[in-house]
């Protein structure tokens, strides 16, 4: 079995670290002796190569390179991410990502951004005065299938740690939201929420980066992905996590 990541826009989608989330399914994938490729989906890319990812990362990015993306992401792109995302392919998607799979974003200053449309929710800035978002996140998951299948896998209520820095609020209409926030802001700083969750897809304002922080949630995605595209039940064999789970339990018990 082989994986393909596919990365959205690395050179302008990859601020807080987010190219972690990438290097993260990478690593777990080759410590299993699964052979993987990186496959990066920029403003040079023909729509067909984003049909061939089997799980795709996306990052957060400013105002500005957002706004190219936006503009990029239109017409046969839009379409295959749109195909891929619907019928089933994982992704986690930090920050500015999720908000190019909305309706629209509206920046603090200039026009209206229009987005996929995907996920049922719409970003906003409330101003350049507005206080930012920033700070140490801790979520519960409560999509599901997601939270049954990990706690499936772990055992556990699948608790996500992750640190935010936005300034623009999401607020979800019939899309779920992928938690509830037990620390920080989550979407909007007023409902509680923390991302979104469509198909097999993870929307989230967690940087940190997310996945080596969360690593359960790394390997739900290579699971998912080898399993959408070999259409059969895979087990991942297990890795050596105790320095992640002493840094997990020494953050939660810090933000209790």
């Amino acid at each position: 079995m082989e994986l393909t990541i596919g990365w959205l826009y690395p050179k302008l989608m990859s601020t807080y670290g987010d190219r972690g989330n990438v290097i993260c399914i990478q690593r777990r994938c080759q410590w299993r002796d699964i052979p993987v490729k990186i496959l990066p989906l920029e403003q040079t890319s023909d729509a067909a190569l984003f049909l061939q990812a089997d799980v795709i990362v996306g990052g957060g990015a400013q105002d500005r390179q957002q706004e190219i993306v936006m503009r990029d992401l239109q017409g046969a792109k839009a379409e295959a991410l749109k195909n891929q995302l619907d019928g089933g392919i994982p992704g986690v998607f930090t920050c500015g990502s999720p908000q190019l799979l909305g309706h629209y974003y509206e920046p603090a200053l200039g026009k209206r951004i229009q987005g996929l449309g995907l996920l049922d929710m719409v970003s906003k800035h409330p101003g350049p005065e507005a206080k930012r978002c920033i700070g140490n996140v801790v979520f519960e998951i409560t999509a599901e299938p997601l939270r049954q299948e990990l706690q499936a896998m772990t055992g556990e209520i699948p608790i996500v740690i992750g640190f935010e820095n936005h300034g623009g609020r999401t607020y979800l209409q019939t899309v779920a939201p992928l938690g509830k926030v037990k620390t920080g802001y989550g979407n909007n700083g007023e409902d509680g929420f923390e991302g979104a969750f469509h198909q097999k897809a993870i929307a989230t304002y967690s940087h940190g980066p997310l996945l080596p922080k969360n690593p359960f949630l790394a390997d739900w995605l290579i699971r998912t992905a080898l399993e959408k595209k070999y259409q059969k039940q895979v087990q991942l064999t297990p890795l050596e996590d105790r320095l992640a789970q002493q840094a997990r339990a020494a953050m939660l018990k810090r933000l209790e």
